[in-house]
Formats: structure tokens, C-alpha cells, sequence
């Protein structure tokens, strides 16, 4: 069960209900988006058909939600939920574009891709201070450096910061320069992590584990909401698949059927679907054809000497390609571009 709470609602209203379920043997979660407020009940079927909060003040209804992620359901939102991140949405009215260097590795590096991706009319500034990789001696990023380095180039360029965050232990550290904190495909199902960005009070970019189910991805998303944070942005970005040609198999299948099983935004990344320059651009395409809510891919200056995917990070002619898709192809969908309601 769910109860939403009415947008007037006060913070006493929220524990009072809280209070209610409790004295009920309920287990109470208070998730708190942008427009609303959200308490999830855990509690054994009598305890559910007991409960009786409809008229307890500030409650706008009650809600019995079949799907096992209870907050992140489309079956408790009628409409999909719009992410701010730093100003900038991400939802269904709008098409988000981001765009910045897979890895930090010096200031001079950062600075000039995030210029490459404002030109190309992004709007989120994205770029990787932790760096979890396949081989231990591949580059691991710079950690704190690279965040002190990132938000420079915020002040400097005006593009709020999406990075990655690979341990609960460095949520706080990250979150004092992050506008977003990214949880990166190997720890989607790092349960302890997932609870400690739910907590930190940051919107969440989620991306699909390499092998995960769309039920298991919208549960992982499910321990965010739970620790009361409801803005979360789902990102896919490739699954495992036979075919040797290509790193990850993008599922564009995932942002139409996602869009209905939750009424959180979804986004793609085509960089890491494909692993290589000249399919980001089709990729990009495909999932914004698709309904995509934004799209997100790595730009270098130069990526021939790049410490981290310069394979398929974008420069030149294939980032012009891409800017002309992301402007021209949302609109014929109805969607806005974030860099006309940022701010």
C-alpha cells in the first residue's frame, strides 16, 4: 500500500501518519519527490485492510499497489514524474541531452569536453571522478581530485554535474560536489549503496545492471525510493548479449516498456550500448525515436589519447550529427528541449 499525500500537506501531517501506521504494526517509508509526498506501508494483510488512513489530515488517497516496487510503480502516479537536476528537467514533456568525458583526467581535458557538449546543446554536465573497471589496471579515476575538478568546470561552463558514486562509504564526499549521483551498471544491485544514495538527499541516476530484468531494475531503483528519495532518473545502457561485435546489446524495447511499468523518466546511453564511435549516433536515434526521456554519451577532445573509452567517445563531425538529432527529432514527438526550461 500507498499513501500520497496532498501537496499542502505538512511535515507534522507526514509523521502523524507515520505514527498511525506504526501504532497499526505497520512499517512506514516516507519518499519525497518534487511534487509529492509518498508513505509506503509494509505490514501483513490485516494490518493493510486495518489501517483506515483516508482521513487523517493532509491525505490526499490511499493506493493497493499489485506490482512488487510499490513507489516507483505507474500504478501510484497517474502522470510520469518530472527529475529537476540542478534546474534542469528530465521527464515526459522534455528531452534532455547530457553529455561529457567518461573519465576526468586533467583540468584542461574537463573543461574543453564540457565545452564541446554545451555547444552541442547539452544541458547536464556528466563525467567520471570513480571509474569501476573490468581489469584492475585499467585507470580507476582520479576520486577526489576529479570532483574538485568537475565542479570547477561546473562554476566555469554552467552545467550542473552528473558522476558516478561506487561506495556508500563516499556518498557524503561525492554528494558535497555532485548534482547527481550515478550508480554505474556493475552496482546496481549494491544494495547497501542503493540505500545510502537514497538517503543523501541528491537525485539518482540508475542504470540497468548487465544482466538484469526489468522487474530487477525497478527494485533496485524501489531501495532508493524506500529510503525516501523519489527522483530517480532509469538509464539503459546496454545488456550482455552473444553478439561479439558490439560491447552491449541496447535494449530499446526497455524505454517503452519501463515508461509503463514505472513512472520514472528513462534515458539511454548509447556510448556504452555500443562501445564504439560510429553506431552512438544510430543508437541515439533509435532511442529517442523510441520515447527515450533524454539521452546521455561521451564526448572527448581528444580521444585518441583518452584514459577511458576513447573508442566510442564523440568529437568533430559525429558530435554535430548527434546535436542535430537531439534537436530535431523531440520536437516531431512533442518534447521540449531542457535547455529551453533549464534554470
Amino acid at each position: 500500500m500507498v499513501i500520497v499525500m496532498a501537496p499542502s500537506a505538512s511535515d507534522t501531517d507526514v509523521s502523524n501518519v507515520v505514527t498511525h501506521i506504526e501504532a497499526h504494526g505497520g512499517q512506514a517509508f516516507v519518499s519525497r519527490g518534487v511534487m509529492r509526498t509518498i508513505v509506503g506501508v509494509v505490514g501483513t494483510e490485516d494490518v493493510l485492510e486495518t489501517l483506515d488512513a483516508d482521513g487523517l489530515p493532509g491525505v490526499a488517497e490511499t493506493m493497493r499497489i499489485t506490482a512488487p516496487y510499490k513507489l516507483v510503480s505507474a500504478q501510484n502516479h497517474a502522470r510520469r514524474t518530472t527529475v529537476r537536476v540542478g534546474g534542469v528537467p528530465i521527464g515526459p514533456d522534455t528531452f534532455t541531452f547530457i553529455a561529457g568525458p567518461c573519465a576526468v583526467e586533467t583540468p584542461e581535458q574537463t573543461v574543453e569536453a564540457a565545452r564541446m557538449a554545451k555547444r552541442a546543446g547539452a544541458t547536464l554536465l556528466r563525467g567520471g571522478a570513480y571509474k569501476p573497471r573490468t581489469s584492475p589496471y585499467a585507470f580507476q579515476g582520479l576520486g577526489v581530485d576529479g570532483l574538485r575538478i568537475l565542479a570547477e568546470v561546473r562554476d566555469e561552463v554552467q552545467l550542473p554535474v552528473v558522476t558516478e558514486v561506487t561506495d556508500a562509504n563516499d556518498v557524503d564526499v561525492v554528494s558535497q560536489y555532485a548534482d547527481m549521483l550515478q550508480i554505474g551498471t556493475r552496482n546496481m544491485q549494491n544494495f547497501a549503496l542503493l540505500q545510502a544514495v537514497g538517503a543523501a538527499g541528491k537525485p539518482v541516476m540508475l542504470k540497468r545492471g548487465l544482466t538484469a530484468t526489468y522487474e530487477e531494475w525497478l527494485m533496485a531503483a524501489e531501495y532508493i525510493a524506500q529510503r525516501g528519495n523519489l527522483d530517480i532518473v532509469l538509464c539503459e545502457r546496454g545488456i550482455r548479449s552473444f553478439e561479439p561485435s558490439i560491447r552491449n546489446l541496447l535494449d530499446v524495447s526497455a524505454v517503452a516498456m519501463v515508461q509503463r511499468l514505472s513512472h520514472l523518466p528513462v534515458i539511454v546511453d548509447p556510448s556504452h550500448a555500443a562501445g564504439r564511435r560510429d553506431l552512438v549516433v544510430p543508437l541515439a536515434r533509435a532511442g529517442i525515436a523510441a520515447g527515450a526521456d533524454g539521452v546521455m554519451v561521451d564526448v572527448h577532445p581528444h580521444p585518441e589519447t583518452a584514459l577511458c573509452d576513447g573508442a566510442q567517445a564523440l568529437f568533430g563531425e559525429a558530435l554535430d550529427e548527434l546535436a542535430r538529432a537531439v534537436t530535431t527529432i523531440p520536437p516531431l514527438l512533442g518534447r521540449t528541449s531542457a535547455a529551453h526550461l533549464a534554470g
